[in-house]
């Protein structure tokens, strides 16, 4: 039925009403820009690099120190065997070539071996080279609910003393205990555990020292993301979610086993995962005179405060050791050459920042090379 006139006009008249009173539609607010350091930031295709793909080269030109060996010969405490890939006569022959290049007098082997195994090893770096190598042996930890656990965890220690061991280590505990793999709690072996009260004890005795690995990174208790200290490069240590003690906890468990046994000599590696805070570590190297250090691939923690890293191994100077745990390449141990000796500016490091020479004074420098090692490890 067609619409009259009259009724078209009042809808039209309608339509228009509502139109005048509908608001205009908001325009968007403008981003507020985003500024810098006094910079305005602006988009550019720098914006579709990946964090981990950046790796800027610098224009910075700066002094550089070349080194080619040691300033005195390196005793070199803490190695392995399985990282530097040695499993031939032939690779060790390499790596003593390697060793008199850049001089390094003598590495500390962690075979992480037991019976065989460990004979095997104690054969394969002494029986040609028994003054270039010391080598270590493992903890046993089989069947360790088992009444007879300690008596064994001994006896096998006094087997490998007997084969040459010249230490234990390196005994790791990042919050899953010392077995390996990932135990149920109750079922883990940590360091402070009673059952190993006779193990310390007979590693004082035969005058043993003990490599130890506390915890980890403190960044690795701290969640993966845009605020992570550390490269994706080690985001694989992350504890973040896992069913283990926390960073304080494990700290807390190293330090129970150090008063339970004064008498036994342990060598905390890589800083004991205190670098980030000389302070606290100094209160527990003053608090337990049975702590000792080494310096470990944690090139990037003295490397980045190098003023304070320097006077905390000056002040404990007694107490701390060399040591790589980066393999055997040759131009790893110069990197470490140029940070310890030489004042040089924004070397290239392993991690996210730079790192400064700390320019280590000789009466600093040589005991941490190798008169510590000297006074405080077993030589045989």
């Amino acid at each position: 039925m067609p619409c009259s006139p009259r009724l078209l006009a009042a809808a039209l008249i309608l339509v228009a009403a509502c139109q005048r009173e509908k608001p205009p539609a908001a325009e968007a607010p403008k981003p507020e820009p985003v500024v810098k350091y006094g910079v305005r930031v602006q988009a550019g295709p720098m914006d579709s690099i990946l964090l981990k793909d950046y790796k800027p080269e610098s224009s910075l030109v700066v002094p550089r120190t070349p080194i080619t060996k040691a300033r005195f010969g390196v005793i070199d405490v803490h190695t392995h065997s399985d990282m530097n890939r040695i499993k031939t006569p032939e690779d060790v022959d390499a790596w003593v070539r390697t060793m008199d290049e850049v001089g390094v007098e003598t590495s500390i082997v962690f075979t992480g071996a037991l019976s065989e195994e460990f004979d095997r090893q104690v054969a394969l770096f002494r029986s040609r080279y028994p003054k270039r190598f010391q080598v270590y042996c493992d903890l046993l930890t089989e069947n360790i609910d088992a009444p007879d656990y300690p008596e064994r965890a001994v006896r096998e220690l006094v087997r490998c003393y007997e084969k040459g061991a010249a230490g234990v280590g390196e005994l790791s505990d990042k919050g899953f205990g010392l077995q390996g793999g990932q135990p149920p709690r109750d079922k883990r072996l940590h360091l402070d555990d009673p059952r190993l009260d006779p193990f310390w004890e007979k590693c004082a005795e035969l005058r043993l020292p003990v490599n130890i690995h506390v915890a980890d990174h403190p960044s690795c208790w701290r969640p993966l993301g845009p605020a992570q200290e550390r490269t994706p490069d080690f985001q694989h240590f992350n504890m973040v979610g896992k069913d283990v003690p926390s960073y304080e906890e494990l700290l807390a468990m190293r330090d129970r086993l150090l008063a339970k046994h004064p008498r036994t000599l342990f060598i905390a590696c890589h800083l004991s995962n205190q670098g980030n805070d000389l302070a606290a570590l100094a209160q527990a190297l003053d608090r337990f005179p049975n702590l000792y250090l080494d310096i470990s691939a944690r090139d990037y923690e003295i490397g980045r405060q190098p003023r304070y890293a320097a006077q905390f191994l000056a002040r404990y100077r007694n107490r701390v050791m060399f040591g790589t745990d980066m393999g055997r390449d040759k131009e790893m141990y110069l990197g470490w050459w140029r940070l310890l000796e030489t004042p040089d500016e924004y070397l290239p490091g392993r991690v996210w920042w730079p790192y400064y020479g700390l320019a280590l004074a000789e009466d600093v420098l040589k005991p941490l090379y190798r008169d510590n090692a000297l006074t405080l490890l077993t030589w045989r």
